[in-house]
């Protein structure tokens, strides 16, 4: 269980000390508990799993004495790589993280994007000498601009040629010269890359294995995509989305006796300002939606839409249902607070 009332940081080690624990059976069904929260059901799950995954890629509020956020993951999206933290090794963290990571997986969670294709390449069994590594793949700018240099035919300076040599030696490698400039490049590069985190991605192996994720990449290569997608290409599209709502009953009910009910009228113009909502939506404005409503980025093949009487947009994420208020008579009044309401979906459920 979390309890939502205490800080970040300590929420965070919560989560930290159950991954941590022993002998857990990952495949399991789980049942979260938001203590501070009166939601309960599958939402809540989602929840959590939508929380780590951002964690995972945005860092946790871990004060190691250097910054407020610690991220276990460096670089631009698409090229992140483990952080050479030596704290988050010596404590375990990417044996943790890889748990997370077949965890979320398991329950069909949402996955952990933007890593380079190296890093997945070497995790998932590969050889770290056929790691196929690029400059952008090297989160660390001293270090990319020393390695840089040596791309290409140009002359180099006394300077640059002292810069690049002082990091050979550092790392056990011959001075440049003009015929190993090229192999110089790769080299410093693979270490820059695969070499200096080769501990951290031993413990998400480690943590894969322990949800039994590991010899499924190992064995079927074709699931990296799903697993580990490229950022690219975890966007979530306006069709998507409207193919999966479950629209409201257009045709009047003669039978029905609820008073309470909404007029077609106003369900007819309260749906048309939803999907003209989406239709304009941006791919991380979908994603908000789609986890203020069902408590993670990853739509179900039901989306119940209702249109009642109330003040604002509200989400049952148990029932897949979102509710939204028949007031409306202005897109512009109903994309401002639905935008509010679904900015508010990383606070929790009930205390929104």
């Amino acid at each position: 269980h979390i309890d939502l009332r205490s800080s970040i940081s300590d929420q965070e080690s919560m989560l930290i000390a159950f991954y941590k624990a022993c002998n857990v059976k990952w495949a399991c069904p789980l049942k979260t508990r938001l203590e501070g929260d009166p939601a309960i059901g599958e939402g809540v799950n989602h929840f959590l799993f939508s929380m780590i995954t951002q964690k995972l890629k945005c860092g946790f509020h871990l004060n190691f004495g250097n910054t407020h956020t610690t991220r276990f993951f460096d670089g631009e999206p698409d090229h992140l790589v483990p952080s050479s933290s030596a704290h988050l090794v010596d404590s375990d963290l990417f044996f943790v993280a890889g748990r997370m990571i077949g965890h979320c997986f398991l329950h069909g969670g949402p996955p952990l994007s933007g890593l380079s294709p190296a890093v997945v390449h070497v995790i998932s069994g590969g050889s770290a000498e056929t790691a196929v590594v690029e400059i952008s793949d090297c989160p660390d700018l001293d270090l990319h601009q020393k390695i840089i240099l040596l791309d290409g035919d140009s002359e180099l300076t006394p300077e640059e040629k002292e810069s690049v040599n002082d990091l050979c030696f550092s790392w056990d490698l011959p001075p440049i010269n003009t015929s190993n400039r090229r192999w110089l490049y790769e080299r410093l590069l693979h270490h820059a890359v695969i070499g200096h985190t080769m501990r951290q991605i031993k413990q998400l192996r480690k943590g894969l294995k322990e949800t039994m994720l590991w010899p499924l990449l190992c064995q079927r290569t074709d699931v990296l995509p799903v697993i580990f997608p490229r950022e690219i290409n975890d966007v979530l599209t306006q069709e998507c989305v409207l193919n999966s709502i479950t629209w409201p009953s257009m045709v009047k009910n003669n039978d029905d006796d609820n008073d309470d009910e909404c007029s077609l009228e106003d369900q007819r113009r309260v749906a048309g300002y939803l999907r003209q909502f989406i239709e304009n939506a941006s791919s991380p404005e979908l994603k908000a939606l789609v986890k203020f409503w069902v408590g993670w980025e990853v739509p179900t093949t039901s989306l119940k839409l209702e249109v009642t009487y109330s003040n604002l947009p509200k989400a049952s994420t148990c029932f897949e249902t979102l509710r939204l208020p028949s007031r409306y008579e202005d897109f512009q009044a109903f994309k401002k607070e639905l935008l509010a309401c679904i900015s508010t979906v990383d606070t929790g459920f009930g205390l929104v």
